[in-house]
């Protein structure tokens, strides 16, 4: 037997190898499955200390990382940072490999008490360690006023062509509240000499201003395809379309207050030129066909398009469409008069008529309305003037009925029996006519309220709400005064026909200057865009 080699010892060559041995001998096996990845958690098992900030966390998990292998270390993956960074620490370290180096698969339990820790471990840095935010040195060194000033924003300024694209139907407005105007300076109960001259030159330029604004606006659709379309549909501008008619409307009736003479009673022969008498006649008639096809046509539009219109954003507005064939009883009440009497009966049942559909659609719109007032609130402090929409529909309704049963012929009865003639039907128009002035004041007063409320700031074409509807209030109180033949109400009139010139005037001033600068015709300024 041979003696053992210098440096060994007999137990190396043990029949029986040890343990670490047979470990090693195992971990070169090519038949060995390599290392199965540690679940995704933090880099240290140990949750850190309260205080711990987050330069000595990543100091801390620097420290405990160790190379552990190529293919370990290409394979980690990176835990999101609280901080919204990635930390550049991988899933495994020291404290995960046992004592032969493997990676350690901890239990479910040990998992689980990880992922507490780590959370716990980030909340804590967010919530205690994060960093105040830093102001720049310039902002820190101004006073503290200059610090919480406004920003200004600036509209750069643009050409006349684009700003063309942003005019709107909405503009009507303006016509139809000039008209109004002339119509209202006719009737005054206190005439001074040259006022109706003043009405006549109002008249004037209202016809000006509905010939520039109709050109203006074949002019946008002409430049700017599709905006024809799209004015109509739109679920804002829409609804601004039936002023176009109105405006109509108050060219009609100002045309009979100025070119046609007034008669002396029910039964003299018409006066005037019997050629602009007919003209005015077929216009009426026009006018009748015409917005009954717009009160159909844009109220089914409404109901069948795919806009959900809520009652909560509910406006005056949505009672246009039903304006222009309510104020066909309006335009038959002046007409009537200086026409034949087989023609002017004729024109006063479709005036009726048409006078009492609008005014009972306006009463359907009105419980809409007044519920969207005790839900939802009144609108926004922009768009409160128009309410004065609503004092429209009652007061021209009066003011209708009034001129209707006065235009009768003085000999007229129906059944040739005296139950039904026409100082009968000017007692029932006086005293309906009373009911609906009641009403017309209410909305009027409510309106009136609001605005002083929460003044609107800048100007929108629906400030003319706040002139047209009440110039259809006044001519009522006028008709009121002078059937009841009640002087004071005849003065209160007269002052309400002042107020409402000096309301007229601001307006204008108003709408002229947002016109200068840029608050109108301007994108996302005007009615093009829906901001109710």
């Amino acid at each position: 037997m041979s003696l053992p080699l210098h440096g060994t010892s007999v137990s190396d060559f043990s029949s029986e190898p040890s343990s670490s041995q047979v470990y090693h001998h195992n971990r070169r096996r090519s038949d060995v499955p390599p290392p199965i990845p540690p679940p995704r958690r933090r880099a240290s098992s140990v949750s850190k200390p309260l205080g711990h900030s987050r330069t000595q966390s990543s100091a801390y998990s620097e420290g405990s990382q160790t190379a552990i292998g190529t293919s370990v270390r290409n394979s980690a993956e990176y835990l999101p940072d609280p901080y919204g960074e990635k930390t550049q620490q991988p899933y495994v370290s020291v404290s995960d490999l046992d004592f032969g180096g493997n990676p350690h698969i901890p239990s479910h339990h040990e998992q689980l008490q990880q992922k507490v820790e780590a959370r716990r471990s980030s909340r804590l840095i967010i919530d205690e360690e994060q960093p105040a935010p830093q102001q720049p040195e310039q902002q820190q060194n101004k006073p503290e006023d200059s610090q919480h000033s406004p920003i200004i924003i600036t509209k750069p300024k643009l050409p006349f062509r684009p700003r063309l694209a942003h005019f709107t139907w909405a503009w009507y407005t303006l016509v139809m509240s000039t008209g109004g105007l002339s119509l209202l300076i006719a009737a005054q109960p206190h005439q001074f000499s040259g006022l109706r001259q003043i009405g006549l030159v109002v008249y004037i330029i209202n016809i000006i201003l509905f010939v520039g604004v109709t050109s203006a606006l074949i002019t946008r659709f002409f430049l700017f395809a599709g905006t024809f379309k799209a004015s109509l549909t739109h679920p804002r501008e829409g609804f601004f379309f039936p002023t176009f008619f109105l405006s109509i409307a108050t060219l009609i009736t100002s045309t009979q207050r100025y070119a046609v003479p007034e008669p002396v009673d029910n039964g003299a022969p018409p006066q005037g030129p019997a050629g602009l008498l007919w003209v005015i006649q077929a216009a009426f008639w026009a006018y009748v066909v015409l917005t009954t096809i717009v009160a159909v046509g844009q109220y089914s539009f409404l109901f069948a398009n795919s806009h959900r219109f809520l009652l909560d954003n509910m406006m005056p507005t949505w009672i246009l469409p039903i304006f222009p064939i309510m104020l066909s009883g309006t335009i038959a009440s002046v007409i009537a008069k200086t026409q034949e009497p087989s023609q002017a009966i004729p024109i006063i049942t479709a005036g009726l008529t048409c006078q009492g559909l609008g005014v009972a659609v306006a009463g359907m719109m009105y419980a809409h309305m007044v519920g969207r007032l005790m839900q939802a609130g009144l609108p926004d402090r922009e768009h409160r003037p128009g309410l004065f929409m609503c004092v429209g529909p009652p007061a021209f309704t009066a003011l209708a009925l009034i001129g209707l049963a006065q235009s009768l012929p003085a000999n007229f009865d129906a059944d040739l029996d005296g139950m039904l003639d026409a100082g009968m039907i000017q007692n029932m128009a006086i005293i309906s006519a009373g009911f609906l002035w009641a009403l017309s004041f209410w909305w009027f007063g409510i309106a009136v309220v609001a605005i002083i409320q929460a003044p609107p700031k800048y100007f929108h074409l629906g400030w003319w709400a706040s002139v047209f509807p009440n110039t259809g209030f006044i001519l009522a109180t006028i008709s009121l005064g002078k059937a009841f033949q009640n002087e004071p109400v005849l003065w209160f009139a007269t002052v309400m026909s002042i107020f409402l010139l000096l309301m007229y005037g601001f307006v204008l001033f108003h709408h002229i200057r947002a016109v200068v600068v840029q608050d109108i015709m301007y994108p996302g300024k005007d009615e093009d865009v829906e901001d109710h």
